[in-house]
């Protein structure tokens, strides 16, 4: 389950999507194989997917895994090299 704040954000945003403008674009056969967005919309759509790819990591970040001060020191410490 999503952390609560995350999720409000998430149903928040998704519901102002709700109505997405949209273009089909088709082939001569009038078969769709593009849709075409503005640009707006595009970031909106995109923003939603980084919301929610956020909210997954959080969500998948178990406490256990959490470093201590020093474990985080030294984890840093190693980046750096």
């Amino acid at each position: 389950m999503l952390f609560p704040f995350v999720t409000l954000i998430f149903t928040l945003k998704f519901t102002e999507m709700l109505e997405i403008e949209k273009k089909y674009i088709v082939d001569e056969n009038k078969k769709p194989v593009a849709v075409q967005l503005d640009i707006d919309t595009f970031n909106k759509i995109e923003e939603l997917i980084e919301d929610y790819a956020l909210g997954k990591l959080i969500e998948e970040n178990s406490p256990e895994e959490t470093l201590s001060i020093a474990e985080a020191k030294q984890f840093y410490k190693n980046l750096q090299k």
